[in-house]
């Protein structure tokens, strides 16, 4: 049985502080350190301590913790056959792409507001819309202004490489303890399909020259981060045909130099977007051929699966962007940081994730004691690492896949919302199915029976019988309940 469930939700909403601060010391935990529990065996403790509330370094950490990208950074030194960076639509989630873009003191002001109404809020990234090395005056200014206003936040750097070796010092003075890097190819000849250009100390370059040129500077940069004790996570996009293979070589040459996370991502090659790959017809990687490549991969660098390839603006937990309730004309001109709920918000989210890491436990010795069998489910959840969404309200599900070897996170998939107006459409539905191949089990809050028995038809048990239970809890059950050994026999 699950522990009782802590209201995480009612905690994001405009809840009144004093009502916070109650829950907060009702729970009976006086430290956010007291979530300590939820480390895993073989991790350092030091290293723990800088990705326990970090949701893009941490598949736990996700369920509890938000980030938010300020667009301070347009200028960019290379050019990517995946890349456009024009202004988007507001629904349209990928890399590069923003609504508005800010100054350092836009950006310090959007920050304080979203501090003060998403309590959830631990990270803060700069990944663009160009690259924060080499627009470097804006982010460091963002960063100084951000981080002597919000003491306890983490500062991250989304980049491509090219400029970092000559930043590195700056960004270890400035306390930024996680920086990313696209790294898609180790051979230039591989790079000069994927990257036309590059400029690099006020010279451009192109072909196979400027694709060295970048490989070499990424190697440095990782391995410059990695003496200066920074943890990296290496981006890399999947292009079939091109690169695909390859990634297999890129993991191993990131892992020697110390990548801490390895995120392979797919190619994203709508024609719409007006890039080089979508207008030539360059098609981006199915699902299950994203996960194949990953499956080869373990082993190799640390495998990051929960990535949603989050826009150069995005608020909130990663699968639910709230940019759009901070732009500038919803700010105020003047506005003060208040850390009260934000503090509240870790003592409940700090007992809350060690009741979760003992369910986890638990569920997880269940399954290794059942049959032999793997058992793949797709989760509707708001967070919390409950069984909390709604059927028809869902935008993505998250996959888990139970198996002798335990419960694993293994992806996400992105669906269009079944139930709008409090009507379910059909056509919608399709697509959603579509979405769950090789699923075996849709857990959500609640279902109709219309989808429920659709889903069946197509192969796929939908139940809500498991609503607000820790996700492996649920799973266990399951798993248990299908593979189980059957009772013995009695004998004389």
């Amino acid at each position: 049985m699950s522990a009782p469930m802590i209201s995480l939700e009612s905690l994001t909403s405009k809840r009144p502080l004093d009502q916070l601060l109650v829950t907060a010391k009702s729970s009976g935990c006086t430290s956010s350190l007291c979530g300590v529990s939820t480390k895993p065996v073989d991790m350092d403790e030091a290293i723990w301590a800088k990705i326990m509330n970090h949701p893009c370094y941490s598949e736990e950490a996700h369920h509890y913790f938000a980030r938010m990208h300020v667009a301070v950074a347009p200028a960019c030194n290379i050019q990517c056959n995946y890349c456009n960076r024009k202004y988007d639509c507001a629904n349209e989630s990928r890399p590069g792409v923003v609504s508005e873009k800010l100054t350092p003191d836009q950006a310090q002001r959007k920050v304080i507001a979203v501090a003060n109404e998403v309590p959830q809020l631990s990270v803060l990234g700069i990944a663009g819309p160009g690259d924060a090395c080499y627009d470097w005056k804006k982010t460091k200014e963002t960063f100084k202004r951000i981080a002597g206003e919000i003491h306890d936040i983490k500062l991250c750097i989304s980049t491509n490489g090219l400029a970092l070796p000559d930043h590195v010092a700056e960004l270890a003075d400035m306390n930024v303890d996680h920086v990313t890097i696209t790294i898609n190819m180790v051979d230039p000849e591989i790079g000069a399909k994927i990257y036309p250009w590059i400029f690099h100390y006020n010279r451009r370059y192109t072909g196979i020259e400027a694709a060295k040129i970048l490989h070499e500077r990424q190697m440095l940069g990782l391995e410059m981060l990695t003496a200066r004790g920074i943890l990296t996570k290496v981006n890399s996009v999947m292009i079939p045909g091109i690169n695909d293979e390859h990634l297999i070589e890129v993991n191993k040459w990131v892992k020697e130099r110390g990548a801490f996370l390895h995120n392979v991502m797919p190619l994203i090659s709508d024609p719409a977007h007006g890039t080089y790959y979508g207008l030539t017809g360059q098609r981006g990687p199915r699902a299950l051929e994203l996960k194949a490549l990953q499956d080869r991969l373990e082993g190799g660098a640390k495998l990051m699966r929960h990535c949603r390839q989050c826009r150069a603006d995005a608020v909130g937990l990663l699968g639910d962007d709230r940019g759009q309730e901070f732009t500038l004309d919803k700010i105020p001109a003047e506005i003060t940081y208040d850390p009260h709920k934000r503090e509240a918000y870790r003592e409940v989210v700090a007992r809350e994730r060690g009741d979760h890491a003992t369910a986890k436990s638990e569920a997880i010795e269940i399954v290794k004691g059942a049959g032999d069998g793997s058992l793949y489910v797709a989760v509707a959840t708001k967070g919390g690492g409950r069984i909390n969404e709604h059927f028809g309200h869902a935008r993505e599900f998250q996959i888990y896949k139970a198996s002798p070897k335990g419960i694993t996170y293994v992806a996400h998939r992105k669906i269009e919302q079944y139930c709008l107006g409090g009507v379910g459409e059909e056509a919608t539905l399709d697509g959603i199915i579509a979405a769950l191949d090789g699923v075996d089990v849709v857990l959500c809050a609640k279902i109709g029976e219309c989808p429920k028995n659709r889903l069946m038809e197509a192969g796929v048990r939908a139940t809500d019988a498991y609503g607000y239970d820790y996700i492996e809890t649920a799973i266990g059950a399951l798993y248990a309940a299908k593979f189980g050994a059957e009772p013995q026999a009695a004998t004389a």
